[in-house]
């Protein structure tokens, strides 16, 4: 019979304890919540994330609105108990009588308010519930927080990141006195300081009025509201009343039962043993004690031991735990880094770990709560070195303050799995432990065989960053796990630990099968898993001429791949009768392996292999037929089989033909072991693709994590290339649905086959077939797995549409939102629509915040199209117009300009834009002039269109100085050189620094100075250095086989040649180059637009690679190429990039917004797809004959030198420009101004000749002392201060002109402002920046007033 089990209380106690009991028995209980807030049930710990404007609040809840629905659970939210009847077993709520049969107070706790005047005004707010949240935010203002323990200092973090001014009260000697030290709480209130946040200690509080809080002492503090952080009670007020024996809380046993029968009581309300519990984690596992209970499940009394408490403040990091305050007798050990402010507190007493205290690097927090109590001594070294593998090891016992969540395998699956428990916040909840069998933590293995195509192991990896040590996670690489004692709740590793879980996930993958022939141990025979397989095949096939394949599946002919790549002849052998028997009808099988003949792999179906020998020549493969096989190496890729020795070990069940069964949760028949990936059984299957198994493991994460999250099979379609054939298949490919149709298209010639399986109505599609061509295997499957509507005529879905006819694909609108694009992440079509709304535009927003395409690729074209789908269903043109003044693309503007010859920008504006340009078209047209024609860009008509680095041929600074950059090809440079450089430095002054490019930096030099700067480095050998006018940075590299042992090819020569074939090259964004000389990857050239790898047999090419602030790694574009094949893919990548990129677009988000990716680069570049090989290489030849150094030509001219002056009538030095000496070396210093500087006398003062400004363009002046700027826009002059606005740089002359909206402006150098030539004033007018000063021009002079221009401005 099912019996009424009311919850007083929906906060997150009782919560739990309502998914306990439906975990352990979901017909026992029929529950009812009553809570007295409106809301959904959330998580209290993220109140200062909400308040903070981190997180929403929605973002908080515990769980989703339909598990109460699905479970049955009654939530009766905004209703208040009023009375308890014990004897009736009634309650009294403000909506009426309920019975029950039993009762759980979870009633939580109340702010404590100290009794002062003006606690009750309305903007005084306690922090505690959602909508004490919203009363704080929807008042502005000055915010007081009262009471410095750990939520007050969250509330006034939080507060503080709205820009308010915060001041935080507290009434101790240092802020947090329960989890800190004296030295931690002072440390802490600096690092609030630095934040803006006011904290006064020892504060007594006299009174709260409307605006302000007054303390004892007089001192006043404004507060438009006021945020009580003083400390909590157990809410036992309703307990009392009902009769209930109370202390500080509800008394309560270790079982949470209190003394009245059927009555319970949990979390912050209860007391146990005198003492009363405010933290969270407790409170959960009372939950977990008391649904036991009430399931008559033998199990556990309530203990707990400090988990330890983290502050919840973004950027501050501050563990505690366990005991602060330290006797007499206990020792003390301290370590304090005064430059990253890392301080690390740990007590001993008797010499065992009582308490721990860290700030700043909380990296130790992990695994220093585990050994707190331990028996064994703590020595000191544990302050650094907390060695995780000290935990208690025997067998069942733990003293560990968190469960253990032991995962055994880490391959992808249980790498994802671990992503998703940190999504969840699962690394907080458990101590994780991970087991990894390899030496090599997971990896990619869909792109395995690009390790012989020279991917690195490190390049495969999924581990991100250092993801363990960030997460608290012990990875344990190269140990596997023997056996699992359930009984004990151990792990037994192969080293002998036996470490203890309450949670075991096996994540062990499968083994690959070896058929067991004779002969099949033989020396040559290999396996293809792992990376450690790879390397032994590699090494192998350096020395064999032929290899053989025994499997025909998808992992067979990806092993055949590897093998081809090895250069090695190559076979495969399959048992039956077809190629990929699995995936593939006989017509696409035929198809498949005519196309991979074609490539020169032998092909042997229906072999029954006998035996396999060893001749004088190698090896000899038997076959039933009496044929045979010769060859020098053997790989088994033969299918796979399911890891579950462990499960067996442990006896938990198993299939028929193996693998770990599994319900719907991932959870084996042990409900505390959950399985995951290819080990796993469900519904008697084993699914053998990474997408499944990524879904297993967010089921199992959620299912971990309480929340509604399940298994239900999945979908094993694929599309891959083989080979370099596109084979796709999904659904019922074979035709096995009775009564199905199916539709079959092949063209010989091209040697494509496509086939589609339909229902016997013809009204939905089954499954099919592709090979040769998959381009059509997106939409097919969308069509399937959303069920949609065939057309009239089905066969038209794989049939060529003809010339002028409709398109024959649906379109994304026709899907669900529902549809799931991506499988590997589980991305549906309502995600990405919502990212785009969310403000996502292109690709690598979408994957950024989605992470749809990054797993396997496959779906790429997709989620581009449903992105732009939901583009321009929210009215978002993609309009690509560079700016007002052109309505054209990138794209666009270089083809006018290429096509049609021009050769300046006012040609250019005059034939296809309008106005005079800005400072975003103005460069780009400079940069693409460049690309096209390479002219001295000091040319009058491109001297208005450069910045001012670009004008300069130099590095501005924020002082107004440059910095000044010779090249050093490669990263080469002579003694002679270096003496030279030395020298310069000291002679002008420059701060000198070596950079992370390779290349040392000048920095300090005044404008007047660069010629003299440039003369001098000229003549030492040195070219115009990188980013003045061009693209190329210094090419990295290593010394290659020069110098170093391991080098296999001479990297510096070859960074040589690319840096000077490049040097001349503009391009939408800076291009970083490197070489690295051999697969150590000292250059770092996998983290480069074009990154070049030394193999034996030539170079390895990377494309499309960045390490600045979104890291992606490079993508392998080709292998073993020759030097002459590597520049001349360079040279098309390059021109193509140059051709087709947006506007400062990186290669990265460029080639991330190519449909088709890198695959389609390879078609366009290695096979000449669009036939534009030739000319792109041209087009580079153009450039690279073109070169020119443009400090040698502005040296030996005159007039162009004439430009370098910091004003126009003076060769006076700008005053504001000082020096001090640090460390040896020149460095900025303040400059003291002494007054206004002054004006002359007279009403008007010529300054120079209107020929001396450059048409455009502007110059520097002085106008008496005062330093101005003079620009000639047209026939018009301008004068406006010279100063940044902002800063104290006199560098306003040297900014581009422009208009915006036909007003004539200047946008400054430094910050990119828009300032408005005729008055001074910001681009739209609202607020002064600079001066104005009067002008006239008489007689080609120029004459500047010495009145300040008062013309109001009008509105233009």
């Amino acid at each position: 019979m099912t019996r009424q089990l009311v919850i007083i209380g929906n906060g997150m106690a009782a919560t739990r304890l309502a998914q306990a009991l439906v975990e352990r028995d979901a017909r026992q209980f029929s529950i009812t919540i009553i809570g007295d807030e409106p809301c959904q049930a959330y998580n209290r710990i993220q109140l200062s994330p909400v308040l903070g404007a981190e997180k929403t609040a929605g973002a908080t809840r515990l769980l989703p609105a339909e598990w109460y629905s699905q479970q049955n659970v009654t939530v009766r939210a905004g209703e208040t108990v009023t009375a308890v009847d014990m004897a009736a077993r009634t309650l009294q709520t403000s909506a009426g009588e309920l019975g029950w049969d039993e009762l759980v107070f979870a009633t939580g706790s109340l702010p404590f308010l100290p009794p002062l005047p003006g606690i009750t005004l309305p903007h005084v707010f306690a922090f505690r519930t959602l909508a004490d949240v919203d009363g704080i935010l929807a008042i502005d203002g000055p915010a007081v927080v009262i009471g410095g323990g750990i939520l007050g200092v969250e509330a006034a973090a939080a507060l503080r990141r709205h820009g308010d001014s915060v001041t935080l009260l507290h009434r101790g000697n240092w802020l947090m006195e329960q989890q800190t030290d004296a030295f931690a709480g002072e440390q802490l209130q600096i690092l609030l300081a630095e934040r803006g946040i006011g904290c006064v200690m020892e504060s007594r509080i006299a009174a709260i009025d409307e605006r302000q809080v007054l303390l004892e002492d007089g001192r006043a503090f404004a507060a438009s509201r006021v945020v009580l952080a003083t400390g909590v009670q157990p809410n036992k007020g309703l307990a009392e009343r009902s009769g209930l024996a109370c202390g500080r809380g509800i008394l309560v046993d270790r079982r949470l039962a209190t003394a009245q029968p059927g009555v319970s009581a949990l979390g912050e309300c209860c007391e146990i043993d005198g003492q009363t519990w405010g933290l969270v984690a407790p409170c959960l596992r009372q939950a977990e004690v008391l649904a036991d209970r009430l399931c008559a499940i033998p199990g556990e009394d309530f203990s707990w031991q400090d988990s330890g408490t983290r502050l919840k403040v973004t950027g501050i990091e501050l563990f505690s735990a366990g005991a602060l305050r330290a006797d007499e007798q206990d020792d003390v050990y301290t370590s304090w880094d005064p430059l990253d402010r890392h301080y690390r507190r740990l007590l001993l007493r008797d010499g065992k770990l009582r308490g721990v205290l860290l700030l700043g690097d909380c990296s130790s927090a992990a695994p220093l709560p585990a050994l707190l109590g331990a028996h064994a001594p703590a020595p000191a070294e544990w302050l650094f070195n907390p060695s995780s593998t000290m935990q208690p090891r025997a067998a069942g016992q733990t003293t560990m303050t968190k469960p253990v969540l032991v995962l055994v395998g880490h391959g992808m699956v249980g790498h994802h799995f671990l992503e998703q428990c940190v999504s969840r916040d699962l690394h907080q909840q458990y101590r994780i432990v991970v087991f990894c069998e390899e030496r090599y933590a997971a990896y990619d293995r869909v792109h395995l065989t690009e390790y012989f195509a020279g991917r690195s192991a490190e390049s495969l990896s999924l581990v991100e960053g250092d993801f363990f040590t960030q997460h608290g996670i012990e990875l344990r690489l190269s140990e596997s796990v023997a056996s699992i004692d359930r009984e004990a709740r151990v792990v037994r590793a192969a080293f002998g630990h036996e470490p203890h879980w309450d949670k075991l996930v096996l994540a062990t993958g499968s083994y690959p099968f070896v058929p067991p022939v004779p002969g099949h141990n033989l020396e040559g025979c290999f396996v293809y898993r792992t990376l450690d397989d790879l390397d032994q095949i590699a090494a192998r096939a350096a020395t064999a001429q032929r290899g053989v394949v025994i499997g025909g599946g998808l992992l067979g002919l990806e092993a055949a791949n590897a093998l081809k790549q090895l250069g090695l002849e190559t076979h495969v052998v399959e048992f039956a009768p077809n190629l990929m028997a699995v995936q593939l009808d006989n017509g696409g099988a035929a198809m498949l392996r005519e196309k991979i003949s074609e490539l020169g792999v032998g092909v042997h179906t229906s072999k029954a292999t006998t035996e396999i020998v060893r001749n004088e020549q190698g090896l000899q493969l038997n076959f039933a037929d009496g044929s045979s096989l010769a060859t020098d190496m053997l790989v088994f890729s033969a299918g796979i089989r399911p890891q579950d020795a462990l499960a067996r070990s442990g006896g938990l069940s198993v299939g028929e033909r193996g693998g770990i069964c599994i319900d719907n949760q991932c959870r084996t028949s042990d409900p505390d072991v959950l399985a995951i990936g290819e080990c796993a059984l469900w519904d008697n299957k084993i699914y053998g693709l990474v997408a499944p198994g990524y879904q297993m493991a967010r089921a199992a994460a959620a299912t971990l994590a309480g929340e509604a999250g399940s298994f239900s099979g999945a979908d094993m379609s694929t599309k891959l290339k083989l080979l370099g054939v596109d084979v796709a298949s999904f659904g019922d490919a074979q035709g096995r649905t009775p009564g199905c149709q199916s539709y079959q298209w092949t063209h010989g010639p091209q040697q494509i086959y496509k086939k589609i399986v339909v229902s016997a109505d013809g009204k939905n599609l089954l499954g099919g077939v592709l090979v040769g061509d998959a381009s059509d295997y997106a939409t097919l499957l969308q069509m399937m797995l959303n069920g949609m509507a065939l057309p009239k005529h089905p066969e038209s879905l794989i049939l060529p549409a003809l010339e002028g006819a409709a398109p024959k694909a649906l379109g994304v609108a026709a899907l669900p939102d529902g549809a799931q694009i991506c499988s590997c992440h589980n991305v549906s079509k309502g995600d990405i629509c919502q990212a785009v709304s969310g403000g996502a535009g292109d690709m690598a927003a979408i994957k950024s915040c989605t992470k749809a395409a990054t797993g396997c690729g496959g779906c790429s074209a997709l989620v581009k199209q449903v992105m732009e789908y939901q583009l321009a269903e929210q009215g978002v043109e993609v309009k690509k117009d560079i700016c007002e003044h052109f309505p054209w693309s990138r794209q666009e503007i270089y083809h006018l300009v290429r096509v049609n010859h021009i050769r300046t920008f006012e040609q250019l504006i005059a034939r296809y834009g309008h106005g005079h340009g800005c400072e975003v078209c103005k460069p780009l047209v400079a940069s693409v002039l460049a690309s096209c024609w390479n002219e001295y860009l000091l040319k009058p008509a491109h001297l208005p269109l450069q910045d001012t680095n670009d004008r300069y041929f130099a590095n501005i600074q924020k002082d107004g100085t440059y910095s000044v950059v010779p090249r050093m090809a490669a990263g080469e440079v002579t003694p002679d050189g270096l003496i030279a450089i030395g020298q310069i430095a000291k002679r002008y002054q420059l701060y000198s620094k070596v950079t992370g490019g390779q290349r040392i930096d000048l920095f300090g030099a005044r404008l007047e100075q660069l010629p003299a700067i440039w003369r001098e480095l000229a003549e030492a050998g040195f070219e115009t250095g990188h980013a003045y006018g061009k693209s190329l940075r210094t090419v990295k590299s290593c010394v290659g086989s020069t110098w170093c042992r391991y080098g296999v090819q001479d990297s510096t020569g070859l960074a040589v040649t690319l840096e000077h074939r490049y040097k001349g090259l503009r391009a939408p964004h800076k291009i970083k180059m490197a070489v690295s000389g051999c697969t150590r990857e000292c250059a770092e050239a996998q983290g480069k637009d074009i990154g070049v790898i030394a193999t034996e047999k030539g170079w390895n090419l990377y494309v499309c690679g960045n390490g600045g602030m979104k890291p992606r790694h490079a993508d392998l574009f080709a292998s073993d190429l020759d030097e002459a094949t590597l520049i001349r893919s360079i040279d098309r990548l390059l021109m193509f990039y140059i051709r087709t990129a947006d506007r400062l677009q990186r290669t990265s988000t460029w080639m991330d917004n190519l449909e088709g990716g890198v695959d389609y680069l390879r078609e366009v570049i290695l096979e000449a797809r669009l036939g534009i090989g030739e000319v792109l290489e041209q087009e580079m030849m153009r450039v690279v004959e073109s070169y020119q150094c443009e400090w040698q030509t502005t040296l030996n001219d005159p007039q162009r030198l004439a430009l370098f002056r910091s004003y126009v009538n003076s060769d006076e030095p700008d005053e504001t420009v000082q020096r001090q000496t640090l460390r040896g070396q020149p460095q900025l210093a303040p400059f003291a101004a002494q007054g206004e500087p002054t004006l002359p006398s007279r009403p008007w003062q010529v300054i120079c000749d209107l020929d001396a400004i450059p048409q455009q363009a502007g110059i520097g002046a002085r106008l008496g002392e005062r330093q101005i700027a003079l620009f000639r826009f047209g026939d018009q002059v301008y004068a406006l201060d010279n100063l940044e606005p902002g800063s104290e740089a006199n560098v306003l002359s040297r900014g581009l002109l422009g208009d915006a909206g036909g007003e004539p402006i200047v946008i400054s150098p430094l910050y990119k402002q828009r300032i408005r030539l005729r008055d001074g004033r910001q681009c739209d007018g609202s607020e002064q920046a600079v001066r104005a000063w009067p002008v006239k021009v008489e007689n080609g002079k120029v004459w500047v007033g010495n009145q300040q221009l008062l013309a109001r401005a009008e509105a233009s």
